[in-house]
Order: structure tokens, then C-alpha cells, then sequence
């Protein structure tokens, strides 16, 4: 019977060196991490901050739950575990991205803290992971669901759905957290990139030559 984890297998580092990396792109690699209530507006503001970003001359790229799920996971369900394997996949692939000196962007629920820890902990003080918290509160997200899956979750008709039938469990000194319900989509976007080029992951708009 094969094994179902692979013991002879290397990591191989290639010839670009992430400072190289670095240089010709004109900024260094991160991963954000949005986390947050269905609804609480993660997608939308994630595509907003990649498109700001690219405005910039900056490498970003989404990673988004749904899409992830087309393919990728398309095998996972929405049980605990299932979506354990999720998170760790799709930190997994951000890794991956990061290594190519991408700024990325993953929206998930993610709504396990020990989860969002085990990804934090594939990245190195070089490639920053900060993770995001879209404190959107329930009632708003609630009041957002064009497909009532809020509904239907207090139903009974999706179990495990998080903020009703499932726990979220919020991060607890994120470094960055936003309320898309506090301020709209520009200025929650103008404070995440305004974190980045705080700590040194992008350069200021006046150096990168964007406008």
C-alpha cells in the first residue's frame, strides 16, 4: 500500500534569490490574511487592495475561498475538518505565491484561530504574514446575504454554518482590523496599504510612481 505522505522529497530553492526577487519587483513579498464572518466583506475588499496594489506596480494576486474550491478543493466539504485541510492547502499555495514575490491576498473564514496559527507559521520575518481582521459585526453581514444563508443556517437547513451553528473565534491583537460597515470600501483599502508600507512591505506611493 503507498504511503500517504511522502518521506523523500526535498525542498529545492531556485537561483533567484528572494532579494533579487525584491529588487525587480520593487517590493517584498507578504501574505495578508483576511479573516472574517460570511458577508463581512473579505472578497470584495481583498480585490479592492489587489487592484489599489497593481495600480502601484505591485506583483498581487486573491486567493479566494469560493474559487479555491472550483478546483483545488473541490473534494472538501464544510465539516470542521474539511475545513481545516482548506485553510491548510490554501496556506500552502500562498506560501508558494509568496515565494515567487507575490503581495498576497487570502480571504477565508478561516474561523479557527489554531488554523490561521499552523499558516502564519509557514512564513519567515522575510515574507510577512499579517493577518486581517474584517470586523464586519453579524448583524451587517446578516443584513448583506443576497442568498440567505443566514436564513437558512438559524433554520437548521446548513449546519456548521460559523457566527450560528459553528464558533468563530476573531484574532485576538491582529495587526491590522477593519469594519467594512464602519467605513466604506476605499478607506478600509487606504488602511491595509497604508499598514504595508508601514512596515516596509510596499513603498510609499511617491516612491513606487504611482499617483
Amino acid at each position: 500500500m503507498t504511503e500517504r505522505r511522502a518521506t523523500n522529497v526535498t525542498w529545492h530553492h531556485g537561483e533567484v534569490s528572494p532579494a533579487r526577487r525584491r529588487a525587480l519587483l520593487g517590493h517584498r513579498a507578504a501574505c495578508l490574511w483576511l479573516t472574517g464572518l460570511s458577508g463581512s466583506g473579505k472578497s470584495t475588499l481583498a480585490r479592492r487592495v489587489e487592484a489599489r496594489a497593481v495600480e502601484r506596480g505591485v506583483h498581487a494576486y486573491v486567493l479566494d475561498g469560493d474559487n479555491v474550491r472550483h478546483g483545488l478543493n473541490a473534494d472538501l466539504g464544510f465539516a470542521a475538518e474539511d475545513r481545516r485541510e482548506n485553510i491548510r492547502r490554501v496556506g500552502h499555495v500562498a506560501r508558494l505565491l509568496a515565494d515567487s514575490g507575490a503581495l498576497v491576498l487570502a480571504a477565508f473564514i478561516s474561523p479557527y484561530r489554531r488554523d490561521r496559527a499552523e499558516v502564519a507559521a509557514l512564513f519567515d520575518e522575510g515574507t510577512p504574514f499579517l493577518e486581517v481582521h474584517v470586523a464586519t459585526p453579524i448583524e451587517v453581514c446578516e443584513a448583506r446575504d443576497v442568498k440567505g444563508l443566514y436564513a437558512r443556517a438559524r433554520a437548521g437547513e446548513i449546519p456548521d454554518f460559523t457566527g450560528v451553528s459553528a464558533p468563530y473565534e476573531p484574532p485576538e491583537d491582529p495587526p491590522i482590523r477593519v469594519d467594512t460597515s464602519a467605513r466604506d470600501l476605499d478607506e478600509c483599502a487606504d488602511a491595509i496599504l497604508a499598514a504595508l508600507v508601514a512596515r516596509g512591505v510596499l513603498p510609499a506611493p511617491s516612491e513606487s510612481g504611482a499617483p
